[in-house]
């Protein structure tokens, strides 16, 4: 049983670099792309909500025009809550770059635990912007500060799948 940064206790079964290389090949540059994706699949929600707050508005004699400015947080929130607190634990994005959200410790992530994650991860980015990905490029599970906070673990998900099976295999 092995502990975090923080002395947590942390999942046995999680793939080690240095013995399965490819969960972690190009994870950072799939991180990135796939955040790409998620913008504008995001952008795409916000105009489309815009148009219909805009529209509705103008029945409403401008009440719905209060929907606007908390529209982009709902829509960040409710987009990744939705996507990585479902089974596949993926965005759109990230499904795209077959990479998928593994917890690191014994709890489940859920929709809870996605809006902390987006959070947590909007937070560091506002405080750290250039920095994030260099958390990455130290850590041996190419891990960013919020993944470790949290507890999760982003690796490429059809040799993680692979991974499973065979520690199952293994483990029966």
């Amino acid at each position: 049983m092995a502990t975090d940064f923080f002395g947590r206790i942390v999942r046995d079964d999680l793939p080690n670099p240095a013995a399965s290389p490819e969960l972690f090949e190009s994870i950072l540059t799939r991180r990135v792309l796939a955040f790409v994706i998620d913008c504008v699949v995001m952008s795409i929600l916000i105009v489309v909500l815009s148009i219909v707050a805009g529209v509705l508005g103008i029945f409403t004699l401008g009440l719905a025009w209060l929907s606007i400015p908390v529209m982009v947080p709902v829509v960040f929130i409710a987009y990744y809550a939705v996507t990585l607190g479902s089974p596949s634990r993926a965005t759109l994005g990230m499904r795209a770059m077959d990479i998928v959200l593994t917890p690191t410790r014994d709890a489940p992530l859920d929709g809870w635990m996605a809006m902390l994650h987006v959070v947590a991860f909007w937070a560091t980015c506002s405080l750290l912007t250039p920095f994030i990905l260099a958390v990455g490029l130290i850590t041996n599970r190419r891990q960013l500060l919020h993944d470790i906070l949290l507890g999760v673990l982003m690796v490429r998900r059809s040799p993680m799948e692979r991974h499973w099976r065979h520690h199952r295999v293994q483990n029966a």
